[in-house]
């Protein structure tokens, strides 16, 4: 709809309402019914209508008990009934609900649980269940590779803009719908078994009576998952506290004089400890033959001079503001406030890489950041081991890897692929870089951890959110060396953020199904 004219017609409205309240009748009522706004400037409803209402809102059911009442309660014992093939649709549907309750409801765990939010509805189970009933009516074998491509890419899968969600999504209805489930050898989350043949209030009572209390387990997460998302969830609240904070001159000079003087010193700080800017120009004189590697080392060094030169340049010029010698601008004092709330300021982040980090930390990593590069650039020679991490562009270091291996083969670079081979040992015992490929230090695991002794991934200990992995070893092998059998494919994202982070994927060594780690989120990341 015109927002404008919805705008304009809620003024009118309040006119009117203003008129009726003198005179009418004393039942009269008025019912409005509005949606979350997406924006700020979507808050149209006008301050006099906002104060005079009764607000009612309709909270989404929260865990998975409610969600999957409320997805059953979509249907009716008339709706158990209507199919020929009553067993197979009532098991189905009952799958199906569970399903909708599992990845509507994952949404709480954040990135681990989707790498992006989607608008999953009602309309989308209702519509399955729809779809359920007329193949089962149409034939008397049940098309299972159908029902799930139909659900899983089609009903549910249009929201899905992303590949490894889409993967997740795919995932979760082979577990849940598959020809076991007939047998009655099904569980849908540990502890609890598909029900048999019940009628529509036999469902109910069996969600309250079999259903394991609210876990990450009900999801296929493991219960640092819950962790992880109350932690961010703190301290999201944390900061929102921290910026109400008061800063304008009336609390007070004193208030005032400290936060300057802390911003003063941070600043200083800064500006004393970060380094020259790589001389360009000197570097690529230095490089002998401009291997790809070469390549990578100086285009990392044009991108962190392009950042600290902004650094510098607005630090000096807060500190000239802060002196008075500058008249204070909106961007002099945006950069002023993140120093003083412990923020990466916006000027800095748009020339940055991302990064979840506070200031502190994102300072400390930045400066070992140029330490790696610096080190690097005295004769460009690969080091022992790399720091993934550490890059601007980490995949154009993996994509290096491949063109260096394909060069000195022969191979076309389109038909090969990385192999990721997980050592036993730690950066320190590494003292030269390997004859091919490279060693990668630095990464770290979250969903599950790495067993060193055992070369596989396993499940991760209580408390233990991203433990750290061991040297991997990296090389380019053709295609069709490749072997995937017990392998699970682990994207590798730059922040636990994921989503848009993607980097690369590495195929690791798993005993269990990957079908397990594909739901429990498991992903390896460059920074936590």
């Amino acid at each position: 709809q015109n927002i404008h004219l919805v705008a304009k017609w809620l003024s009118s409205l309040e006119k009117r309402l203003e008129q009726h309240s003198e005179g009418s009748h004393r039942d009269f009522r008025v019912f409005l019914s509005a949606e979350p706004a997406p924006c700020p400037e979507s808050h149209i409803i006008p301050q006099g209508i906002l104060e005079n209402s009764i607000k009612i809102t309709s909270e989404a059911p929260t865990g998975m008990r409610a969600n999957l009442h409320k997805a059953l309660d979509n249907f009716s014992q008339d709706t158990l009934e209507m199919c020929s093939q009553e067993k197979e649709f009532r098991s189905i549907l009952f799958a199906l609900c569970y399903f909708h309750a599992v990845v509507a409801e994952r949404r709480k765990f954040g990135p681990q649980g989707w790498n992006r939010p989607y608008p999953f509805s009602t309309g989308d189970l209702t519509i399955s269940v729809n779809v359920l009933y007329n193949y089962l009516q149409a034939s008397s074998k049940v098309p299972w590779d159908d029902l799930r491509y139909l659900v899983g890419e089609i009903m549910y899968g249009g929201h899905i803009t992303d590949d490894w969600d889409r993967r997740l999504c795919r995932t979760y209805l082979e577990e849940f719908i598959k020809p076991e489930m007939l047998e009655g050898e099904l569980c849908l989350a540990p502890g609890f078994p598909l029900p048999g043949n019940m009628d529509y209030n036999g469902y109910h009572q069996y969600i309250d009576d079999a259903l394991p209390p609210e876990s990450p387990y009900l999801y296929g997460l493991h219960p640092n998952a819950e962790i992880g998302f109350l932690t961010q969830r703190s301290e999201r609240l944390l900061r929102t506290v921290l910026e109400l904070q008061p800063r304008d001159s009336s609390t007070g000079q004193g208030a005032l004089g400290t936060q300057e003087e802390m911003v003063q010193a941070l600043l200083e700080e800064m500006l004393e400890k970060l380094t020259e800017e790589f001389n360009m120009a000197e570097l690529v004189a230095k490089v002998e033959e401009r291997t790809p590697y070469a390549v990578v080392a100086l285009q990392e060094c044009e991108r962190m001079n392009a950042l600290t030169a902004e650094m510098r340049r607005s630090l000096a010029e807060l500190e000239l503001g802060l002196k008075g010698e500058l008249t204070m601008t909106s961007d002099m004092e945006a950069l002023q406030s993140s120093l003083f709330l412990g923020m990466v300021p916006e000027c800095w982040v748009r020339r940055s890489y991302p990064s979840t980090a506070s200031l502190g930390s994102w300072f400390a990593d930045l400066l070992a950041r140029i330490s790696e590069l610096e080190a690097w650039t005295r004769d460009f020679s690969l080091p022992s081991t790399l720091w993934l991490g550490g890059f601007f562009n980490p995949q154009s270091i993996l994509t290096a890897i491949m063109q260096t291996t394909a060069r000195k083969n022969k191979w076309p670079l389109d038909k090969m692929t990385l192999q990721c081979d997980v050592t036993k040992k730690s950066r320190e015992d590494f003292a030269s870089a390997p004859h091919e490929g490279a060693y990668v230090h630095g990464l770290f695991m979250e969903g599950a951890r790495w067993d060193a002794q055992a070369g596989t991934i396993t499940e991760a200990r209580l408390k233990e959110l991203t433990p750290a992995m061991p040297v991997v070893f990296i090389r380019a092998i053709p295609d069709d060396k490749q072997d995937t059998r017990g392998l699970y494919p682990c994207p590798l994202y730059k922040t636990r953020q994921r989503g848009p982070t993607y980097v690369w994927t590495f195929n690791l060594k798993t005993k269990e199904n990957p079908s397990k780690w594909v739901l429990a989120g498991v992903a390896l990341l460059l920074q936590i």
